[in-house]
């Protein structure tokens, strides 16, 4: 694990200078915002932003802002928190460097399952979707630690990254089988299967809003068990801590998070394998303040990446999920081949 190493300013405790940097990051989120809601395919004039705000006429701009560019906003920072969240605690509780609801096969998983639905069950709407990623993300973490748990040395992290890397190549390739049988289904879901936070109205958000609210209370409440836990079960365990439940609350909270974030954006990589790496940087090892940073500092790079996702090749746009791979790869083989050298 990776420690805070920056000096505290003389007068100032610990706690006080995380809360200040919490505040920081919520003022950088904001800014992020505002900048979403700005820069699109629409050239808006900011006076028109600003009105659509304060009198709203229903104008075409006024539109743009209210439906499209607000709720797509919210949804990425919605997105972005929850996963970032998902893979703090996944690493924390597994020990493992490269736990990522993506790399271990929990998104592929997700994802799989809701295309299934639509392909059997002509499932059409976020509200369905949720039910089956809940469903196929927590299958799938199960098929992986099983499969990790055969090799050599148990459920290692690095058996879980090659389990979890074989059942998303797996999954992928049925996922493709599934699309190139039914055209359907491609049309329908092919943008939001490379992870896209676009067509997503209020609507939408309102309906996984309680998951993602209750999955972030359980991972705030149990954040002082999961420091606990980072430090290696035997310890836990000496410290009288109920390991197994403690990776049950974590199982619910990554099948609520993720689940709801690959329900209504697909699957979005890279994230909860980034920021809790740069949070623990931050902040150390503390749960307690990982948690909430992992979520700000999610937020904003979601937020980042799709600004430039609808920027790079205006007035068309790319999947965001595009985006997060191009910034995530190579962190990505960076932690692999430094986690081969230990």
């Amino acid at each position: 694990m990776l420690k805070a190493t920056s000096q505290l300013p003389r007068g100032l405790k610990q706690p006080q200078i995380f809360l200040i940097g919490l505040i920081v990051a919520l003022l950088m989120l904001f800014a992020c915002l505002v900048l979403s809601v700005t820069f699109g395919a629409a050239q808006i004039p900011l006076p028109k932003i600003l009105e659509s705000f304060v009198i709203f006429d229903a104008s075409r701009e006024h539109l743009i802002i209210q439906t499209v560019r607000l709720p797509r906003s919210i949804l990425a920072i919605l997105v972005g928190a929850s996963t970032a969240v998902a893979g703090a605690l996944m690493q924390g509780v597994t020990k493992n460097p490269l736990a990522d609801p993506g790399i271990l096969g929990v998104s592929s998983g997700a994802a799989f399952a809701v295309v299934m639905a639509i392909f059997l069950f002509g499932a059409s709407t976020p509200s369905t979707y949720i039910w089956y990623a809940f469903l196929g993300a927590g299958l799938t973490a199960l098929v992986v630690y099983f499969l990790a748990s055969l090799g050599r040395g148990g459920a290692t992290p690095l058996n879980l990254t090659v389990a979890g890397a074989a059942i998303s190549s797996l999954l992928a390739s049925l996922t493709s089988g599934v699309l190139i049988v039914s055209q359907r289904t491609l049309e329908e879901i092919r943008f939001w299967l490379a992870g896209s936070l676009a067509g997503v109205d209020a609507d939408i958000i309102i309906q996984v809003l309680p998951y993602i609210c209750i999955g972030m209370i359980l991972a705030l409440g149990i954040s002082r068990q999961v420091t606990i836990m980072s430090l290696g079960e035997d310890i836990a365990k000496g410290l009288g801590q109920q390991t197994t439940w403690v990776k049950i609350a974590v199982v619910i909270c990554v099948l609520l998070l993720d689940g709801s974030a690959v329900a209504i954006a697909g699957a979005i990589g890279f994230i909860g394998l980034i920021i809790p790496h740069i949070v623990r940087f931050v902040v150390g090892v503390d749960y307690r303040w990982i948690i909430p940073y992992s979520a700000l500092f999610g937020a904003i790079l979601l937020l980042v990446s799709d600004i430039f996702a609808r920027l790079v090749i205006r007035p068309q746009e790319i999947p965001v999920g595009i985006m997060t791979a191009i910034i995530g790869a190579p962190f990505f083989v960076y932690l692999a081949k430094t986690q081969v050298k230990k």
